[in-house]
């Protein structure tokens, strides 16, 4: 019998490779940024660390043999400036990944315009900077990627964070627009959503029983940790997701797939 497929096997280990490239992680100091800064850097890029503080910058920066950068991704100079030391540091940006986004928590009755816009800035504003101020750049340089962290915050109810799902939901639409928008000049623009994930801070804020209530919630019996989302970053950055693009992959563990009425009694899986 004739053989009906002939067609080239690609390296797919190798698509996974990002030497010789440049990337950009807005974020890098702690937690998933740090993590991103390890997953790109492990694939052979070199690496600018992004961090409003600069102990966190240089530190992590140090540890992947990269280059610290310091300023705030809310403030358009300070991204326009961020923009243009990276390419000179690196010759050519090829992806950016922008990990920035904190929550607090309070009924929507108690947010007040302070909080809202706190919301907007932290989780979204920066978002939309990198992308007018590394987009452009990118399809000069004949294309890329980026990426962004959502929030399984934006995909359903985000009761006492409000104002952060709201933003977070925000953010996916504008990852899609910019999709669209971007894609004929070569750049992918796609997120990933996590659910609760032990980073230092989130740790620390969770009692025991926090953590216990979410391991016995999660389908596969455990809390994300950084390297989990770091993990999917760097696929979405990668050639492996080349035609990948306007999406948002969620890494929650299996948690947003679970029916959502109660079982009968003796129903219960796991």
């Amino acid at each position: 019998m004739a053989r009906t497929d002939d067609s080239p096997v690609p390296d797919y280990p190798g698509a996974l490779r990002l030497d010789g490239r440049g990337f950009v992680v807005i974020g890098a100091g702690q937690g998933i940024g740090r993590q991103t800064a390890h997953a790109v850097a492990s694939a052979g890029a070199r690496v600018v660390c992004v961090d409003i503080e600069p102990e966190r910058a240089q530190d992590v920066a140090a540890e992947v043999d990269g280059i610290a950068w310091v300023g705030d991704a809310r403030v358009r100079a300070d991204v326009e400036r961020m923009a243009a030391d990276a390419h000179q540091a690196l010759g050519r940006v090829h992806g950016v990944i922008d990990i920035v986004g904190m929550s607090r928590y309070e009924t929507i009755a108690d947010t007040d315009d302070e909080s809202w816009d706190w919301h907007h800035d932290t989780v979204l504003r920066h978002a939309w900077l990198a992308i007018q101020a590394f987009g452009p750049r990118l399809v000069e340089d004949g294309g890329g990627s980026l990426a962004f962290v959502a929030s399984v915050s934006g995909l359903s109810g985000a009761p006492l964070h409000a104002a952060y799902g709201a933003a977070k939901a925000g953010l996916m639409a504008l990852v899609r627009s910019a999709a669209v928008e971007l894609g004929p000049g070569g750049v992918r623009v796609n997120a990933v959503a996590p659910g609760v994930v032990l980073t230092p801070r989130v740790s620390g804020l969770m009692s025991d029983r926090d953590k216990e209530a979410n391991v016995a919630n999660a389908p596969l019996r455990r809390m994300a940790l950084p390297a989990d989302i770091a993990s999917a970053l760097l696929f979405v950055s990668s050639d492996l997701a080349s035609y990948m693009t306007g999406q948002t992959l969620v890494v929650d563990g299996g948690v947003g797939c679970k029916f959502p009425y109660p079982m009968p009694a003796g129903a219960e899986v796991g």
